[in-house]
């Protein structure tokens, strides 16, 4: 027992700092590895992204407990969310919130009435934060008739429409399910660092 003292009051620096960068990345913010394209072009495969676990309010390091705020995701967020599917961690932006009424054809959006393409540019959607890129390579992928999004829900989409799997499939999600938002991507392969914000 006295060696275990020693060996603690020895490394309590070391063990103060350890525990430090636990709760930070537990609860403040952490880094996300992109597993796959459904977000191209906006987010590439292996691209390491830096996200923000308080940007929707705080809950206890390694848990689903809320401690409080409660800011909603917006329609444009990239966010990192469990799949209702099968609780697969995803990346995905926000294309609808609750009260708006959204549709997609051709992979496009149209919200509110509003087409987000701009006329002549079918490749930009216009979000509240600025324009986005889409990739339609491998097409749109499928439609969805006109929906209104009930409260508490989000539809979730991927900016390689035909190659997403995405809310078009599995559904809408819980904005309680959100639990950070992707902030910048910081490495990305063939590039090394980088600092592209999202």
């Amino acid at each position: 027992m006295d060696r275990l003292r020693k060996i603690l009051r020895d490394n309590a620096s070391v063990i103060a700092v350890i525990a430090v960068i636990a709760v930070a990345r537990g609860s403040l913010a952490d880094h996300y590895v992109v597993p796959t394209g459904s977000m191209e072009p906006t987010l590439m495969p292996g691209d390491r992204v830096l996200v923000d676990k308080t940007a929707y309010g705080w809950r206890l390091p390694y848990t689903g407990i809320e401690l409080g705020g409660d800011a909603p995701p917006r329609r444009g967020d990239v966010v990192i969310f469990d799949s209702p599917e099968d609780g697969t961690r995803l990346v995905k932006r926000v294309v609808a919130v609750p009260g708006d009424r959204v549709a997609v054809r051709g992979g496009h959006l149209v919200v509110n009435g509003e087409p987000l393409s701009p006329p002549g540019r079918p490749e930009v959607e216009r979000f509240p934060g600025g324009e986005i890129h889409l990739s339609l390579v491998h097409g749109g992928g499928p439609d969805l008739a006109p929906l209104e999004i009930p409260p508490g829900k989000l539809l979730m989409m991927g900016d390689a429409r035909g190659n997403s799997r995405d809310g078009r499939f599995f559904g809408l999600v819980d904005e309680q399910a959100v639990y950070a938002r992707a902030l910048r991507v910081f490495y990305r392969s063939h590039d090394g660092f980088v600092w592209k914000p999202l």
